[in-house]
């Protein structure tokens, strides 16, 4: 009983630091709408203040006043960020802002290497604070007892900040309608920011404060991210009670999980918000989410018609030009060129459900990886012809979105997405810890195409017909009247109800469509690459083909090719770059910034504006 209470205390300590992360990621989402994916690079920068002030300043004094002092430095690098990169796009997409913030992220991590280095950082003990308590003769560090009575007076601080002050009414009223705190004379660019800074301060506090349990280094962002985004979604989003209850319930949870069941430490926070977004579709203490854009912003869009003879022509040509590839292109060429087909079916695919049916989903790798796992374990464990596993991808992706969006699809918004996460990690912990099966990750390897297939030149042809085949098909279904009805569930639910179309089944048969198309592109990789690995079902995989889907633009149905076409290539050529992510940070903000509809919308916008007509060519 001793050492379960001891284990309990440890659990509360741990949430403290996760609950201020967790409860500035709420206030940040409550009123700018936006999903921060850059609040974990907060956390880190947090940490790496924090240790710097902490060897420059003195005792006791020294180290909590530089904790006070991280939260007021990276509150205000956080204010210098939301005026200069997010609020110059608050009128774009709600979710087309979470592009901005991934470009953040790639930015500071690569200034946090060249300021303090690619070495892992010791947190300092706190002055007086260092050993242990023994209670109920079970020892327990004294730094873990301050932080649990630290907690409630953070929570109490941040309920009387917004329930008992003019900042919190404002908060409050522009959680619940921003269009009205507006027409009531509120600056609300200045309030905007000045959440923005308080959110990403107590990031920052939340990183600093964990120093003597954990140091600093430059992979706390992303390991911090997932937790952060588990507690918001379990608490409800724009709740702090809610944050602060998710918090104290997952790590409690993760404690006993690494002590009595460690094999499900990797997915048991996403296991507890899958049940209780099942349960509770708005989180613990959330409500219903206030209808976003997510993707839909401005006009209502006019009809997509199929494209005209220009249309055509344009497409046409770049066929004519990719099926001439290899007899001018060299070997490498082929097979980034491969690489990037694949990539842009896999785009298409996930564009395929948000552009036309409003479904943001943050879990899409599953069907990707999912479809290439399926075609090599029957390679690898029975010898299966390459033919054979090739039309087994996507019949088991599509079977497994099938599974998968009968949970999901009852959700919208921000819930669908991270319920979406939470299956796919599901699937990913499958792929990394049933080793008997899948190798763990050492991978799947000598999965090689047929005989007949065995070249580049071959593979190349093979992939070009496959992914351009795939992306065709998505458009024609698009253009079908089950198209119109998928887009009309998701511009109007009620009326589309009142219309006669099941607007739920609509949306799972289109999500089943798109993990197909997603196994088939993830079918084409692993005869590329001979090979797969979990890192293929891996979260940062649904957030690259997310980013270029909103970079190519939602409202236009070649924005997932342009935009995997677009990252892909600029990816290839700056990676050879020391600090690349700096300047791929740099390149995806910049293209944010200019091109609020992506890549395509805002072009297809320029070609409006200059022949005075609306362009057909981007359709």
């Amino acid at each position: 009983m001793a050492f379960f209470f001891a284990q309990f205390l440890t659990g509360l300590a741990n949430a403290a630091a996760l609950f201020l992360v967790a409860s500035g990621l709420s206030l940040i989402f409550g009123v700018t709408r936006i999903v921060n994916f850059a609040h974990g690079s907060f956390y880190m920068l947090g940490a790496f203040v924090g240790v710097t002030l902490m060897e420059i300043l003195p005792g006791a004094v020294g180290f909590w006043g530089a904790i006070v002092l991280t939260g007021l430095v990276v509150g205000l690098i956080a204010a210098v960020v939301e005026m200069v990169v997010l609020r110059p796009i608050y009128r774009a997409p709600e979710l087309f802002q979470l592009v901005a913030t991934f470009g953040v992220i790639l930015v500071i991590q690569d200034l946090a290497l060249m300021i303090w280095g690619a070495e892992d950082r010791l947190g300092p003990r706190a002055p007086g604070l260092r050993g242990v308590w023994r209670i109920f003769g079970e020892p327990v560090p004294k730094y873990d007892i301050i932080l649990i009575a630290m907690t409630p007076f953070i929570l109490f601080a941040l309920w009387y900040l917004i329930t008992r002050t003019r900042l919190g009414v404002l908060v409050r009223a522009a959680t619940q309608d921003r269009e009205m705190v507006g027409a009531l004379g509120v600056n609300q660019a200045w309030l905007f920011t000045g959440v923005f800074a308080l959110g990403s301060a107590l990031a920052a506090w939340g990183g600093a404060l964990q120093l003597p349990k954990g140091g600093a280094d430059l992979l706390m962002d992303f390991n911090i991210i997932g937790a952060v985004f588990v507690v918001v979604v379990i608490g409800g989003m724009g709740s702090l009670p809610g944050a602060f209850i998710a918090a104290v319930l997952i790590s409690v949870l993760n404690v006993f999980g690494v002590t009595y069941l460690p094999q499900s430490t990797l997915v048991l926070m996403f296991v507890v918000m899958a049940i209780v977004l099942i349960i509770r579709p708005y989180g613990l203490l959330g409500r219903e989410e206030v209808a976003g854009e997510h993707g839909q912003v401005g006009a209502p869009e006019t009809p997509i018609r199929p494209y005209g003879a220009r249309g055509r022509m344009v497409v046409t040509a770049l066929l004519l030009v990719l099926a001439a590839l290899p007899f001018v292109a060299d070997q490498f060429l082929l097979i980034l060129t491969i690489d990037i087909l694949i990539f842009a079916l896999f785009a298409a695919s996930l564009h395929f459900i948000l552009g036309s049916g409003g479904l943001v989903s943050f879990g899409h790798a599953a069907f990707f990886g999912g479809g290439a796992y399926a075609a090599a374990l029957l390679v690898f464990h029975t010898d299966t012809p390459m033919e054979l596993a090739f039309l087994f991808a996507p019949l088991a992706a599509g079977l497994l979105a099938l599974g998968i969006g009968w949970f999901c699809i009852r959700l919208s918004g921000v819930y669908f997405a991270m319920l979406t996460l939470a299956f796919s990690q599901l699937v990913w912990s499958v792929a990394f810890q049933w080793r008997g099966l899948t190798r763990g990750d050492d991978g799947l390897i000598n999965i090689w195409p047929a005989p007949w297939l065995n070249g580049p030149v071959t593979y190349y042809y093979f992939t070009l017909i496959l992914a351009v085949g795939g992306i065709l098909v998505l458009r024609h279904i698009i253009h079908a009247p089950f198209g119109y009805a998928l887009r009309a569930g998701r511009d109007s639910p009620r009326q589309a109800e009142a219309m006669g179309i099941d607007v739920k089944r609509v949306q799972l048969v289109a999500f089943a469509i798109a993990g197909v198309m997603a196994g088939l592109a993830g079918g084409i990789f692993v005869f590329a690459k001979g090979s797969v690995f979990p890192t293929e079902l891996e979260i940062a995989k649904s957030f690259d083909a997310l980013i270029v889907v909103f970079l190519g633009g939602v409202k236009t149905l070649a924005g997932g090719v342009v935009g995997a076409t677009f990252l892909s290539s600029v990816e290839h050529w700056l990676t050879r770059l020391e600090y690349w992510r700096l300047v791929l940070g740099l390149v995806i903000i910049a293209v944010v910034i200019l091109m609020p509809e992506g890549i395509v919308g805002s072009l297809r916008s320029l070609w409006a504006r200059v022949t005075g007509s609306k362009s057909e060519v981007s359709k």
